[in-house]
């Protein structure tokens, strides 16, 4: 580790990798997805195992045939060692689609994110993930159409954070 890195930091670069990872999932941003993992990143999902690339090849449908996501982690240890890491993650996803009574696109799910992370290049990124399903509950019929009035999640460049970040952040 050197001088300008401290455990500190790099658990906290590693958390906010964490984090961008749900977003491109949930916003179906489908290069930052990959852009948390090395070029040689290995990806072990439920129904998957293969590269980066092939993963987010096959992500792609798997999320577009949903209307949308949303990962919820809670429990976090990370633990830095040099430039290698490995991080546990505890949490649950919420999927929803049309019709709303398949099982098979309305369901939540308890997961773990073990992580094998590795700083390079002055970027930490996953270089093997395991993606456990601890459990899984059928929420066909469940869900409810949102409410007419206020802003509404979206997964393209239509959703409320990029009009946020461009004008906080000057992003585009």
């Amino acid at each position: 580790m050197t001088a300008q890195r401290s455990a500190a930091a790099d658990r906290a670069a590693i958390a906010d990798l964490l984090a961008r990872y749900c977003r491109g999932v949930d916003r179906l941003d489908l290069e930052l997805v990959r852009s948390c993992y090395h070029a040689d990143g290995v990806d072990h999902h439920t129904g998957f195992d293969g590269t980066v690339d092939e993963y987010v090849a096959w992500l792609a449908p798997a999320l577009r045939r949903l209307a949308g996501t949303q990962h919820l982690v809670s429990t976090q240890l990370i633990e830095p060692a040099g430039d290698e890491a490995v991080a546990e993650t505890y949490g649950q996803a919420v999927h929803w689609g049309d019709p709303p009574e398949d099982p098979r696109r309305n369901f939540t799910s308890g997961f773990r994110y073990l992580d094998h992370l590795q700083y390079r290049g002055g970027r930490w990124a996953i270089r093997e993930r395991w993606a456990v399903r601890e459990w899984t509950r059928s929420e066909a019929g469940m869900f409810v159409a949102k409410e007419a009035d206020g802003p509404s999640g979206r997964r393209d460049a239509d959703d409320p954070l990029w009009s946020l970040r461009s004008r906080v952040l000057g992003t585009g």
